[in-house]
């Protein structure tokens, strides 16, 4: 029995000493597959926290958020210039398309920056964490109070919100 375990742990050992460098190599590819995963993580986590932000400076400056979405109007009303131009598009779908995006820009005009700020800072909480970055701190520091400011915006809209409403 004890020949046989000798003979074993000798086996084991001839067998690492002759493939060390592979098993090196596939521990350090572990090891930087997680790297690469915890860094993609975080910085989703960032994004996520800075785009709550936006929202948030928005919620405070509403005029940054009218300037901003009047120069995204622009540019995209630019685009249906040039298609007109070139004759890709008729006058009438010009028309149409340029109505929607009239639309589309008042309606985001008028959209609740706190309900934005609220999805955003629970998506960095919910979907990049663990690990738990920097970001998601920040965004678990600052969810509540935005959730609260959400919550009078709503009634004073004349909403009857209970705490499970806006979860």
């Amino acid at each position: 029995m004890k020949v046989d375990v000798i003979f074993y742990k000798n086996k084991l050992m001839n067998f690492l000493k002759n493939n060390y460098k592979i098993f090196i190599t596939i521990i350090i590819g572990i090891f930087l597959f997680y790297l690469l995963i915890y860094i993609d993580v975080v910085l989703r986590a960032r994004s996520a926290y800075l785009e709550a932000e936006k929202y948030l400076d928005w919620y405070y400056n509403p005029n940054k958020k009218i300037k901003f979405l009047e120069k995204e109007f622009e540019v995209e009303k630019q685009k249906l210039d040039k298609l007109l131009a070139e004759n890709k598009i008729s006058k009438e779908e010009y028309d149409v398309k340029l109505e929607i995006l009239n639309f589309n820009k008042e309606r985001k005009i008028q959209e609740s920056s706190l309900k934005y700020a609220y999805i955003w800072y629970k998506t960095a909480i919910d979907l990049f964490s663990p690990p738990e970055s920097k970001w998601v701190k920040l965004a678990k520091e600052k969810i509540n109070k935005v959730r609260q400011m959400w919550k009078e915006e709503l009634q004073k809209k004349g909403y009857k919100i209970e705490d499970y409403m806006i979860e």
